[in-house]
């Protein structure tokens, strides 16, 4: 029997994600971030595959990806506008969950299903983190979806890749509030 829960639902129909540039120390601390990484690791995940892993980013790493942000974007040969943005993520960065997408050999969970499950848990860690009272930021950038990068970074597999960058810290400003999607344009419903 499901239970309701009203505050669970309020806090789903009025959740904002803080931008990463006004996120401010403190970050959580082990203790603190290991119930929003339980909570995410929650998430559905296709046939108990648990397809994905969390790389914690403290603090002490962010200026290492930063400058492997900056060496990567010049070797692709991005412009420095696009460079300075990508780093600015970890230049500004106090903490952030790596979470990584992990492609498992099944018969029965097709290899879309598992990236589903790895997006999931990051929207799940996101909303743990935001639930905690932290401010927090779900960040990708061109620096992702590049494998050196991403071998360089984080020693990631052929079978893994990035669904994301979960920045984790003090919220410093309230963002203001934006357009939100027009569900009636969106919804089809289907009675027969």
């Amino acid at each position: 029997m499901s239970l309701k829960n009203p505050a669970a639902l309020e806090f789903l129909l009025s959740r904002r994600s803080r931008p990463a540039k006004t996120l401010v120390a403190p970050a959580p601390t082990r203790d603190q971030l290991v119930p929003l990484l339980t909570a995410a690791a929650r998430s559905p995940d296709h046939g108990k595959l648990e397809p994905w892993r969390f790389i914690v980013i403290e603090n002490g790493a962010m200026a290492r990806l930063a400058e492997l942000t900056e060496t990567c974007g010049q070797s692709l040969g991005k412009t420095p506008e696009d460079i300075a943005k990508a780093r600015s993520q970890f230049d500004l960065g106090h903490l952030a969950v790596a979470v990584v997408e992990v492609q498992k050999p099944s018969e029965k969970i097709p290899a879309i299903e598992q990236t589903y499950s790895a997006g999931a848990v990051c929207l799940a860690l996101l909303n743990a983190a935001l639930a905690a009272g932290w401010g927090a930021n779900w960040l990708s950038g061109w620096q992702s979806h590049d494998p050196a990068f991403c071998k360089a970074a984080f020693g990631l597999a052929g079978n893994e890749r990035l669904a994301g960058l979960i920045h984790i810290a003090t919220e410093g400003a309230i963002p203001p509030e934006r357009p939100r999607p027009d569900i009636d344009a969106l919804t089809d419903w289907v009675s027969e």
